[in-house]
């Protein structure tokens, strides 16, 4: 799933974090560095409330328009309501996906956030996630209350917060009410939807600049923003409205008429694929025809700067910047890991505590005994279980269980929901996978590492990949993070940058291509095939 930012204060974020949720299963894909976003509903009932001075802008991928975004400000009795609708158009391996968004912000005369609402309908079933801003009473923390919805089920969270936020939604209308000329740089707090937390942003405010449109022409001032590793460029004017905004992975929103806005049109879809588009093509002298044939890969990873401890361990070792991988196989237990319990407890979107999880956990290990038994059961169970199909939203595991249908993120999620309802630690792993092809080349890709724990104190992780129907992965699963949100919006900014040498490869020749299906899971045929099992920029072995 670093999740991720930019393209319109509040798509561009989603828009960059797409292409992670697209190929790596993290949820941030659509939650963007403003956390309030778009709710379900009819989309022709949700515009009819914009005005004639509401501003459209076209959302655009690699110059393909890919969307738009509609916004406006509203006065309240207390300050004011920001607004914004948006839809996007993917094509992702060939599949068209079209995700709606809404935001609602509620800030006081300052443009100080006070309320959201954020909700996304990617077609797959709806998530919406509510918060409240309580200010800190002498000198205090200020309260954040959140209330997630998803799967039909409502969970709550409060976070502390040191400072209060902004969000990219009211960000540029506070910069405006303060004023642009002459204040060359700032640091704002932004609150992150990754992370939960607040986050600095080094804002740089440059000079105006005339800023073409399709509608015309006008002057703004070049904003320079630098949040988590990503560097964004806006145009903003005197009161904060944002004309253009342009992101890294060639993600841009330009300001247009409601008709050009609302103009997709798209001959046979959206011409850039964000998954291959994504793709690091290795340089390698040596073929790999079949992944799971992989016994030590090692390679040399150039324009990465990623914490050592999540590049390290469970079959990876790390001298610099080359990274030498082990085929999981070969993995054995050692001193058991005192923090794994902490991998048991529910969280946003690994609802391991519901009770549909619960039983849907029980059915599939019905009978089965011993944590390396159950652990292989529960991959292949979720691997029958689940259409393939890519996906870009937020993988709630609830829904996931509801609707049976998503690429790696759902396949994830739900497996490590699953397995910490029986009362397996897992946790999610995020990094490339190699696909075989014409040419070959390394996909982003999420997967659970599960942790077996085989008595007196003596234990392992073990990464498994329901996605792909692997127990274990095969050795050319390469982590680059571990965790949620905060963890994989690390990886956004690597998007593209990303440039991999293949040092030396040992492969294993008797191995021959391992089957995907529900046979494999020991469960029932299906009356007829669902569809291959591709997703997150990967083939089947």
């Amino acid at each position: 799933m670093k999740l991720l930012r930019p393209v319109s204060p509040t798509v561009t974020r989603p828009l960059s974090l797409l292409v992670l949720v697209a190929w790596a299963g993290c949820m941030a894909v659509l939650v963007h560095r403003s956390y309030v976003q778009a709710a379900p509903a009819n989309l022709a009932t949700d515009l009819a409330r914009y005005g004639p001075t509401a501003t459209w802008r076209g959302v655009y991928y690699r110059g393909e328009k890919i969307g738009f975004t509609v916004s406006q400000t509203i006065r309240t009795d207390t300050g004011f309501e920001l607004q914004e609708d948006a839809r996007l158009l993917l094509t992702l391996l060939g599949s068209a996906t079209t995700t709606t968004i809404r935001t609602t912000a509620q800030v006081d005369s300052a443009f100080v956030l006070r309320a959201f609402v954020f909700a996304l309908d990617p077609g797959t079933g709806p998530v919406e996630v509510r918060g409240t801003i309580e200010p800190a009473a002498s000198g205090g923390a200020h309260l954040l209350r959140l209330a997630i919805r998803s799967g039909g089920t409502t969970r709550t969270e409060e976070r502390r917060l040191d400072e209060p936020p902004a969000t990219s939604l009211n960000l540029f209308r506070m910069l405006a009410s303060r004023g642009l000329a002459g204040r060359p740089r700032l640091r704002w707090t932004v609150f992150d939807p990754a992370t939960l937390q607040n986050t600095p942003m080094d804002v740089a405010i440059r000079a105006r600049e005339i800023v073409r449109t399709r509608d015309g022409s006008m002057p703004a001032f070049r904003v320079e923003m630098a949040f988590q590793g990503l560097k964004t460029t806006a145009w903003v004017t005197d009161t904060g409205e944002v004309i253009r905004e342009e992101s890294p992975l060639g993600l841009m929103t330009v300001r247009e008429t409601p008709e050009q806005a609302q103009g997709l049109a798209i001959p046979g879809g959206v011409q850039e694929d964000l998954l291959r588009m994504s793709a690091v093509v290795p340089v390698m002298s040596q073929r790999i025809d079949e992944p799971r044939a992989v016994r030590r890969l090692r390679l040399r990873l150039d324009g990465v700067d990623l914490p050592r401890r999540d590049l390290d361990g469970v079959g990876q070792t790390v001298e610099g910047a080359v990274i030498e991988i082990r085929d999981p196989q070969t993995l054995r237990s050692g001193p058991g890991d005192a923090d794994a319990a902490q991998y048991l407890a529910p969280e946003p979107f690994i609802e391991s505590d519901a009770p549909e999880i619960a039983e849907e956990a029980r059915r599939a290990l019905q009978g089965v005994a011993g944590q390396r038994a159950r652990a292989e059961r529960l991959t292949r169970y979720v691997n029958a279980l689940l259409d393939k199909k890519p996906t870009v939203s937020l993988p709630s595991a609830l829904e996931v269980l509801r609707t049976k249908v998503g690429d790696c993120n759902e396949h994830t999620a739900l497996y490590v929901a699953m397995a910490r309802a029986a009362g397996i630690p897992a946790r999610i792993a995020v990094g490339l996978v190699f696909v075989r092809g014409a040419q070959g080349a390394f996909y982003y890709h999420a997967w659970p590492e599960v942790y077996l724990d085989e008595g007196d104190g003596r234990g392992l992780w073990l990464p498994v990949d329901p996605t792909l129907n692997q127990f274990p992965a095969d050795g050319t699963h390469l982590r680059l993070v571990r965790g949620g949100l905060d963890a994989q919006a690390a990886i956004v900014p690597l998007i593209g940058r990303i440039r991999m040498t293949v040092l030396d490869l040992d492969l294993d020749p008797r191995i021959t291509p391992v089957l995907v299906g529900r046979e494999q899971a020991g469960l029932p045929p299906l009356p007829a095939p669902r569809s291959q099992p591709r997703g997150c920029g990967c083939d089947t072995p």
